[in-house]
């Protein structure tokens, strides 16, 4: 049931003293190059990668007077910009790509490819403050949850530790360390496609979001599609950055006694307290018996390893299957069940901010209308339609 905490195997011992100044630039990157060689990558404990952020914002912020002018002319529309994209020193751009492979490894991801950290301007509005010569400082989110953040740690071109509030927008310009969630999170989906892919053949499951191709195209194929979704507006630090949201659609295959998981990408939706209108596919029936399905919505996670994550999953719904006794007299009413089973083995940690779990739409059925529909949690709105795909 926990059984995703066995394969938490990461942990780090970092030696920082935030609040003194930089004596020499090379005693600094040998310090904070030392800090990430010094995690040991095969304790069993939970590893946060937080701390590797800390480093890499220390690091950064040791640039920012001399590369500064580079930089504003270099964020993107969205005032964001690629760590690998920084004219960095060749000190500063080795620890990058430490703490790159590191924070790749740590989430199950392939260690060479790339670069996962992004800088982000906390708010538009702090551009012109930049640009007239205020220099930001550099923070990165706090662990723990969100709630209960009294400050947001960030330190200045000296290296000198500032607390900022974590509840109001600074005054000043800050520059924000966080995963280029984009980048992880779509290699983390196709982890995660690739476990289920292996471990289910392709008659019980077709797990790609577009796998068209390998339905039968003389038949008409039965879907679901999200017409409209809503996340609550849960009023998050300013600190935070947008959401990255991904579906697992459960269900019973429809010719054997094995449990299906699908994943469905839900890129969009980034912002709470926003209405999107996708008209993306969630459901493709065919896969799943009873023509009934539960849908979990799951939120990027910095601390998630996806290789972990998706073995976790399948372990649960397995074992969980095997407990059941003649699946086929207690009909659709099981699905609910490997749903639960699988909430069950979450960290306690998901539900607080570190958020995995979003929420969770119960017992789906095809062909019918669900016209905003609350999930469970009452964290998540949703209107799907059935939608027939006819062959050509």
């Amino acid at each position: 049931m926990h059984t995703l905490l066995k394969f938490a195997a990461w942990a780090v011992v970092l030696t920082l003293h935030s609040g003194q100044v930089d004596a020499q630039p090379t005693e600094a990157a040998d310090d904070l190059s030392a800090s990430l060689q010094s995690i040991d990558l095969y304790n069993t404990a939970s590893f946060q990668v937080v701390d590797i952020k800390r480093v890499v914002a220390k690091a950064v912020a040791r640039e920012i007077k001399h590369k500064q002018q580079s930089w504003q002319q270099q964020l993107n529309s969205f005032n964001k910009l690629n760590l690998a994209q920084l004219s960095l020193s060749r000190d500063t751009m080795s620890l990058g790509i430490q703490a790159n492979r590191l924070t790749r490894q740590l989430k199950g991801l392939s260690s060479y490819g790339q670069q996962v950290f992004q800088l982000r301007l906390a708010d538009s509005a702090m551009l012109d403050a930049w640009q007239g010569g205020q220099l930001p400082l550099i923070a990165f989110s706090p662990r723990g949850e969100d709630t209960t953040w009294l400050h947001v740690e960030a330190f200045d071109a000296d290296g000198q530790l500032h607390l900022l509030d974590a509840t109001q927008m600074p005054q000043r310009p800050v520059l924000i360390v966080e995963l280029d969630k984009q980048v992880v999170h779509k290699e983390g989906i196709a982890v995660m496609r690739k476990v289920f892919n292996q471990h289910f053949s392709k008659a019980q499951s077709i797990l790609e979001t577009d796998a068209l191709d390998t339905i039968d195209i003389q038949s008409a194929i039965s879907t679901s599609v999200i017409n409209h979704i809503r996340l609550n507006d849960d009023k998050e630090p300013w600190v935070s950055g947008a959401a990255e949201i991904y579906a697992i659609v459960n269900g019973v295959s429809p010719s054997r006694d094995e449990p299906v998981l699908d994943i469905v990408d839900l890129p969009y939706l980034d912002n709470d307290g926003q209405d999107y209108s996708p008209n993306q596919i969630l459901i493709h029936w065919e896969r799943y018996r009873w023509q009934a399905a539960d849908v979990l919505l799951m939120e990027h996670d910095d601390n998630t390893n996806y290789q972990e994550l998706a073995v976790a999953f399948l372990d649960v719904v397995t074992q969980a299957m095997k407990l059941i006794p003649n699946p086929k007299v207690q009909g659709y009413a099981i699905i609910p069940q490997l749903t639960n089973e699988l909430i069950k083995a979450m960290p306690s940690h998901w539900f607080s901010n570190d958020d995995d779990y979003v929420d969770v739409f119960y017992t789906l059925f095809e062909n019918r209308r669900y016209s905003n529909l609350m999930g469970a949690s009452n964290n998540a709105k949703m209107t799907l339609s059935p939608l027939t795909i006819e062959p050509r």
